[in-house]
């Protein structure tokens, strides 16, 4: 992986559910993994493995969807033996309806 989330940036985030009654739209976004067309935004961590937050495979806007990621297998991916998951460093934290794919995924109006 590239670009590894710090544990400082990790311990910032919400633990898994804590986020539960802030609603979808204005979910904060911590951090942006992607590689190629594939985007994976994390909203909640467990302080060990496993993420909360949004994911769009392959630009499959239609199956896009919150769940579960594993911080674990998202580092053990390459492809080509070279390509690997990138963690965006120039991410600024924002609600989920201020991501353009997560708005494009859900149908969301982009709000400015």
């Amino acid at each position: 992986m590239w670009n590894i989330p710090t544990q400082e940036c990790l311990s910032k985030m919400p633990g898994l559910h804590e986020t539960e009654s802030i609603p979808v739209q204005q979910k904060l976004i911590h951090l942006h993994f992607f590689l190629g067309e594939s985007d994976w935004y994390a909203v909640e961590f467990d302080g060990e493995d496993v993420f909360f937050g949004f994911v769009i495979l392959y630009n499959d806007y239609q199956n896009a969807e919150w769940g579960y990621f594993s911080f674990f297998e998202l580092k053990e991916i390459c492809l080509l033996g070279y390509l690997e998951i990138d963690c965006e460093i120039d991410w600024h934290i924002k609600q989920a309806c201020h991501v353009d794919k997560i708005c494009r995924a859900k149908g969301w109006l982009q709000h400015a």
